[in-house]
C-alpha cells in the first residue's frame, strides 16, 4: 500500500508544520528535523488530542518496514528537542500505550504559511516551558564613556551567575545585549526574545563612590517584582563586581520562585506543567506547617508520577520529605527510603542541579553521616555560590554538628545575600541551633523567638525555644510552652527526639535532651 503524502499545513503555538515543503518552522525560521521525525510529528499533529498507539505510529510512518521501538523513541526525542518540549507536556508519553499530542492545532491556509514579519513583531516568540529571563545591559549613567566597561562587566557577571540557576532559562548575551535599556520598550523586547522576566539596571560613578540600581520586571504584566540599589566604595573593581553580582542574583532567585508560585496558583491544577507544579508546591513549603507540607509533598509526588525524568521535582520532593521527617510530620524510615530514591535519581538526571545535592546532604545529615552531609551541601554551594538557600542549608548542618562559628558565618552569608528570603526562618534556625550547642542559651532563646514570630508552625523552632528557655533558667515559661508544642506534635518524646532530630554527636544530643527534660518532656 503506497504511503499517502500529507500536503496540508498546521499551526500549533508559534510553530508551522508545512506539509508541502516537509519543513517545521518557528516564527518563519526552519527547524532541522529528520524526515522520519517530521513524519512522526505530522501524524501526531493531525491526531491531536487522541492517544496514538505505538503500533499505529510505526505502521503509518514506516509502512511495512520492520523497525524496533527504538526507532520511534529516537524520533519522539527529535520532535521534543525541535519544539522545546523538555518536560514532555506537548508530546506526552502514555505508559505502555502510546503518545498524545496535547497542543491546540489549527489548519493553515496556503497564503498564511510564511509568517508575516509584522505579525512576529506583534506576537513575539513563545515562552519556554520554564521561567525565562533576559538581562539587558546595564546603563552607564556617569556621563563618562570610559565607564562603559564597568557597566558591561557587571552585566556580563550577572548573566553568568543567572545561568547557574538550573531551573531558569536565560537568554544568551548576543540576543539580549542587542538592546540598550533607554532605547527600547521592555514589554516589546520581552515579546521579541520570548521571555517572561527582564532584569535591567544602571551604574553611576561619582568620584570614588559607586551606585548600582537593578529591578526585576514581569514583562507580561509590566509589574515590578523586586528593585534595589547598592552603594559601594570604588576599590578593586573585580571585588565590587563580585559583591554586586552575588547580592543581585541571590535576591532575585527567591523572588522569581515566589512570582512563579503565585502565577501557578492562578491556574487550574489540570492546566499546570511540570515546572508550574513545582513552583506551586514551593509556595506551600515556605510556610513551614504540617498541613502545607502534606499538600506540597502530595503535589510533588504527583508531579514525579507525571514527569518521572524531571529532576527539579524529584530533588524538591526528596528534600522536603526529609525535612518533614525532621519536623515530625512524616515517618522517618519512609522519608529516608523514598528520599534516597528520589535524590539519587535527581543526581543521575542532572548532577549539576544544586537542589539534588541539597537533598543528598539532608539525607546524610538525618543518617548522621556528618562529613558526607557537609560535602554534599558544599557541593550545592559550589554549583551556585549565589544561592542563599544552599548556604543556609550548609549552615544548618554545621550547627547540628556543633561547628557553631562556621555555622553562624554561613547563615549570616545567606541573610546578607537575600535579606527578604522566604527561607529566613531556616537561616535563623541555624543560628539558634549553633548558639544552643555552644551553650549560649539566652541567644538561642532570642533567635528561636524571632523564628516563631515569622513562622509560628515551625515545630523545630518550637522545640528549640522550649529547650533554650529551660537551659536559660526560665523553667515556668519552658514548661508552659512545651504544652503548646505537644498539642501540635503529640508524638513528641525524648525517644522520638533521639531518633528524628539530627544532632550529629551523642554529646550534642544529650545537651538538647537535657533542656527538654528540664522543660518537662519525658
Amino acid at each position: 500500500m503506497p504511503q499517502v503524502i500529507e500536503t496540508k499545513s498546521y499551526r500549533f503555538g508559534r510553530f508551522l508544520l508545512d506539509g508541502r515543503s516537509g519543513c517545521l518552522r518557528r516564527d518563519g525560521l526552519a527547524i532541522p528535523l529528520r524526515p522520519k521525525s517530521f513524519d512522526v510529528l505530522s501524524y501526531l499533529v493531525r491526531k491531536s488530542g487522541r492517544l496514538v498507539p505505538k503500533a499505529e505510529l510505526i505502521e503509518e510512518v514506516w509502512r511495512g518496514v520492520a523497525v524496533t521501538d527504538n526507532s520511534l523513541v529516537q524520533c519522539i526525542k527529535d520532535v521534543r528537542d525541535a519544539i522545546g518540549d523538555q518536560t514532555q507536556t506537548v508530546v506526552k508519553t502514555v505508559s505502555k500505550r502510546g503518545y498524545l499530542f496535547t497542543s491546540a492545532v489549527a489548519e493553515a491556509d496556503a497564503e498564511s504559511r510564511a509568517l508575516d514579519p509584522k505579525d512576529e513583531t506583534e506576537h513575539g516568540l513563545p515562552l519556554p516551558d520554564r521561567p525565562s529571563i533576559a538581562l539587558l545591559p546595564f546603563d552607564n549613567l556617569s556621563g563618562d564613556p570610559d565607564q562603559d566597561y564597568l557597566a558591561d562587566g557587571i552585566s556580563e557577571d550577572l548573566l553568568t551567575a543567572l545561568s547557574r540557576i538550573r531551573w531558569l532559562f536565560v537568554i544568551a548575551r548576543n540576543s539580549s545585549f542587542a538592546y540598550r535599556r533607554r532605547a527600547v520598550d521592555i514589554r516589546r523586547v520581552a515579546r521579541e526574545l520570548g521571555v517572561r522576566y527582564v532584569l535591567e539596571g544602571s551604574v553611576r560613578r561619582v568620584d570614588k563612590r559607586l551606585r548600582i540600581s537593578a529591578q526585576l520586571i514581569d514583562a507580561t504584566t509590566g509589574g515590578h517584582h523586586w528593585a534595589e540599589q547598592y552603594d559601594s566604595d570604588l576599590g578593586d573593581l573585580f571585588t565590587v563586581q563580585d559583591e554586586i553580582t552575588r547580592n543581585v542574583v541571590a535576591a532575585i532567585e527567591p523572588q522569581l520562585l515566589a512570582a512563579e508560585g503565585v502565577r501557578a496558583l492562578s491556574h487550574p491544577a489540570r492546566d499546570l506543567g511540570a515546572w508550574e507544579m513545582v513552583a506551586r508546591a514551593q509556595t506551600q513549603i515556605w510556610r513551614l506547617t504540617r498541613e502545607d507540607y502534606e499538600a506540597a509533598i502530595a503535589a510533588l509526588s504527583r508531579t514525579v508520577e507525571l514527569y518521572p525524568d524531571y529532576a527539579p521535582a524529584r530533588s524538591l520532593l526528596a528534600f522536603r520529605m526529609l525535612f518533614a521527617a525532621h519536623m515530625g510530620w512524616m515517618d522517618r524510615d519512609r522519608a529516608l527510603s523514598v528520599g534516597l530514591a528520589h535524590a539519587t535519581r535527581a543526581v543521575a538526571l542532572d548532577d549539576r542541579d544544586p537542589w539534588a545535592h541539597l537533598a543528598l546532604g539532608y539525607l546524610a545529615m538525618m543518617e548522621r553521616r556528618t562529613e558526607d552531609a557537609i560535602a554534599a551541601f558544599r557541593r550545592a554551594v559550589e554549583l551556585n555560590p549565589n544561592a542563599a538557600a544552599a548556604r543556609g542549608a550548609l549552615g544548618h548542618c554545621l550547627a547540628f554538628a556543633g561547628r557553631d562559628t562556621e555555622a553562624i558565618a554561613r547563615a549570616e552569608e545567606a541573610i546578607r545575600l537575600s535579606p527578604l528570603d522566604p527561607d529566613m526562618a531556616l537561616f535563623l534556625g541555624s543560628i539558634a541551633v549553633a548558639h544552643y550547642c555552644a551553650g549560649r542559651f539566652d541567644e538561642a532563646v532570642r533567635y528561636s523567638r524571632e523564628i516563631l514570630r515569622l513562622r509560628p508552625g515551625f515545630q523545630g523552632a518550637q522545640r528549640m525555644y522550649c529547650a533554650s528557655l529551660a537551659q536559660a533558667g526560665r523553667l515556668d515559661e519552658a514548661r508552659q510552652f512545651l504544652q503548646r508544642a505537644k498539642q501540635e506534635q503529640p508524638q513528641l518524646t525524648l525517644d522520638w527526639i533521639r531518633t528524628a532530630v539530627p544532632y550529629q554527636t551523642g554529646e550534642l544530643m544529650e545537651r538538647f535532651l537535657e533542656g527538654m527534660r528540664k522543660a518537662g518532656l519525658s
